[in-house]
């Protein structure tokens, strides 16, 4: 059982995306966020800064990391 918040993000195109999908619906509790970037593939998210959801991933961990 995890009981740390989990911040999960992938791209829309990604092939393993369901894995993530998957993921979420297992976890428990509400410290859980699952973020699908639109119009994205798995390695947009390594080095196109444009699809990075850098805003989510700061606001989840302003949330959570304390």
């Amino acid at each position: 059982e995890i009981r740390n918040a989990v911040l999960l993000v992938h791209g829309e195109k990604a092939h393993s995306r369901y894995f993530s999908e998957s993921t979420f619906k297992k976890l428990k509790g509400d410290n859980k966020e699952l973020v699908i970037v639109p119009d994205a593939s798995h390695t947009d998210l390594y080095d196109n800064l444009g699809k990075i959801p850098f805003d989510k991933i700061a606001s989840f961990l302003r949330q959570y990391l304390k």
